[in-house]
């Protein structure tokens, strides 16, 4: 509301993937403004943080690893650095690049983790996922290609067709195959854990039908179309062997999902700012 005083403003900006450089779509449409933002406050002499990094983890940095011949770190290492200096260049006043690669990003997305492991939050569950034999591997919803079954798109991913834009999951793919292999692959059980989202669709659908309608109407729309259709326990672990180890017993040979370390990544790099980290994270 106009007429609220803060005492402290944080301003973040997507993390960008480690796995390719940045371009001028991306500081249009994201780093421009912020950066901008952030400068009138500095002008008027607010109190205020500009937070961004690279995001490090996930199937992305993996395939590009794979089609590179290098390994995930190494990717992240160059991207990083390239994507720091583009940003340096422009001129983009960020007051932290961190990375989610970062030793303290890893302790405080594992105590995230942990803290709602040991409160119970999670659902454990045992599922049948896609496995390609001739890798040996799990297969993430990226390195799951398929047809599409809204549009009928040939190289639609098993989380999401980029076509008509459709959420999927892997079992929705028609004809699906291994990015790795090119094979088809075979179902066989593995254990995850999962957020019960439907446990808080009521007060999501509260806080955002009703609390946020002045988000753009793509991303308004978009969110609203999730809880019409219902929300469902969503697993934020993942069989890879890159990223975030799962930090409890009985998850060997398992991560955690990019898109529940990732937006850790904005406080991990605050408190590689500042001292005062939880004044900006948690008031």
């Amino acid at each position: 509301m106009a007429d609220q005083q803060y005492k402290r403003h944080t301003i973040t900006a997507a993390l960008p993937y480690a796995n390719g450089p940045v371009h001028i779509g991306h500081l249009a449409g994201v780093y421009i403004p912020a950066d901008i933002y952030s400068r009138y406050l500095r002008l008027k002499g607010e109190d205020m943080i500009f937070i961004c990094g690279s995001d490090e983890h996930g199937v992305p940095i993996t395939l590009r690893a794979k089609n590179e011949g290098i390994t995930p770190q190494e990717v992240v290492d160059k991207y990083h650095e390239l994507n720091k200096k583009s940003f340096a260049d422009f001129g983009i006043s960020f007051d932290i690049y961190d990375r989610t690669s970062s030793k303290v990003h890893h302790e405080t997305a594992s105590e995230f983790f942990k803290t709602l492991y040991d409160a119970d939050i999670f659902e454990e569950n045992t599922s049948e996922q896609y496995f390609d034999e001739k890798n040996e591997q799990f297969l993430a919803d990226r390195y799951i290609i398929g047809t599409c079954p809204r549009c009928e798109f040939e190289e639609a991913y098993g989380d999401q067709c980029e076509r008509c834009g459709s959420s999927l999951s892997p079992s929705e793919l028609i004809n699906p195959r291994s990015t790795l292999s090119g094979e088809k692959p075979v179902l066989k059980e593995t254990k995850h854990w999962y957020l019960p989202l439907n446990q808080y669709e009521k007060w999501l659908s509260e806080w955002i039908l009703e609390g946020h309608k002045e988000w753009k109407t793509n991303v308004y729309g978009q969110c609203k179309s999730w809880i019409d259709s219902g929300l469902n326990p969503r697993a934020v672990t993942r069989d890879l062997d890159w990223g975030i180890p799962v930090p409890v017993e009985g998850a060997e040979g398992k991560v955690l999902y990019v898109w529940f370390d990732a937006p850790i990544g904005y406080i991990s790099a605050t408190k590689d700012l500042t001292d005062r980290w939880e004044d900006w994270v948690l008031d």
